[in-house]
């Protein structure tokens, strides 16, 4: 039977071996052992449950989105810039037109978010007639 006090109040078993060489209760010692660090292996489960695999998630659609920007897209930089992507300049550059003739390279990194998502057959169209006029 399971005994509510042997939970909160720790034995002494450093006081039983010196009169015996085995614990008594045969395998008691793995049970009380298991139920010492039970408490410990839940919080860690609540703790990955409810905060590292959420963050992980959010960081995996992150990372997709930076991947996945185009030429066209609408941006919002970490530093509360809005723009458009005017030019991808390399694999961890960006330039950004945040207004008429106004044009800053910033890194990839740097987006926090997609303020609108530019429809793939516009922006090929938008390249092919900018590509005429060249």
């Amino acid at each position: 039977m399971l005994d509510f006090t042997s939970l909160l109040i720790a034995s002494a078993w450093a006081q039983d071996a010196a009169t015996s060489t085995a614990p008594s209760g045969g395998g008691s010692s793995s049970t009380s052992m298991l139920m010492n660090f039970a408490p410990l292996l839940l919080i860690f489960a609540v703790f990955y449950v409810l905060i590292i695999r959420p963050q992980q998630k959010k960081m995996d659609e992150q990372a997709k989105m930076i991947k996945a920007l185009r030429r066209g897209d609408r941006v919002i930089t970490t530093g509360g810039i809005h723009g458009k992507i005017a030019k991808l300049d390399g694999d961890d550059n960006l330039i950004v037109e945040i207004a008429d003739n106004v044009q800053i390279k910033i890194l990839r990194s740097a987006v926090q978010g997609l303020a609108a998502k530019t429809d793939p057959t516009v922006a090929n169209d938008a390249e092919d007639a900018e590509k005429k006029n060249a």
